[in-house]
């Protein structure tokens, strides 16, 4: 993989982890996500 790709796709990363941490408990459920999760479904979004 091309470094500005995986640079890209960490940008991607970090912007998921973030967006889904400053949900509440109550937002993440409604998803179907766990707090313990975010990271899993972060990596899992951008192809980790």
């Amino acid at each position: 993989m091309k470094i500005a790709q995986k640079i890209t796709n960490w940008r991607k990363y970090r912007e998921t982890v973030t967006e889904l941490g400053r949900m509440s408990d109550r937002e993440l459920n409604d998803l179907g996500i766990g707090r313990a999760d975010i990271r899993r479904v972060a990596r899992t979004a951008v192809g980790f």
